[in-house]
């Protein structure tokens, strides 16, 4: 006689898992968790927390084509459009056409956007997860891991 599998156990039928025992939920859950915490930090910036991403993602790489930071994002160009615009008028980035091919536009960051990059990273959110910083980074890795396994599936069955 075989015994029925745990809840937890990610091969069970899934007529018999509860909503926390999936992981996109987790995964899901605990983005919302990061957008509440985020939340008053981004207000005090004045921004949204896809608005900092991009002035983060920016920071480390300046000077990007819109295609290659929407890469970076993991963001479609008619979402990043807005938000770039957004972005320029707030002051924090500025757009102009790639000199070598004007069907690229590119994004720089202004100094008003490397102070805001400033200002913000001041705030960490690893003591506030409860997990010690080796666990934060581990955590993170895999979680990446995670997120391009799952792309690369999608690019395979696609």
């Amino acid at each position: 006689m075989r015994m029925p599998m745990a809840p937890t156990d990610p091969t069970s039928p899934a007529n018999s898992r509860k909503l926390g025992d999936f992981l996109c939920f987790a995964t899901y859950s605990a983005n919302l968790a990061f957008g509440r915490a985020y939340k008053p930090i981004l207000e005090e910036l004045g921004i949204t927390y896809t608005q900092w991403i991009t002035i983060v993602a920016l920071w480390e790489e300046d000077d990007i084509t819109v295609g290659a930071l929407g890469e970076k994002l993991f963001l479609e160009s008619n979402t990043l459009t807005p938000l770039l615009k957004k972005l320029e008028s707030l002051g924090y980035i500025s757009r102009r056409r790639d000199p070598a091919d004007e069907r690229q536009v590119r994004i720089l960051l202004t100094e008003a956007g490397r102070q805001l990059r400033e200002k913000g990273g001041q705030t960490s959110l690893v003591k506030p997860t409860g997990l010690a910083p080796d666990e934060f980074a581990r955590v993170q890795k895999e979680l990446v891991r995670v997120r391009d396994n799952l792309l690369k599936h999608v690019k395979e069955t696609s």
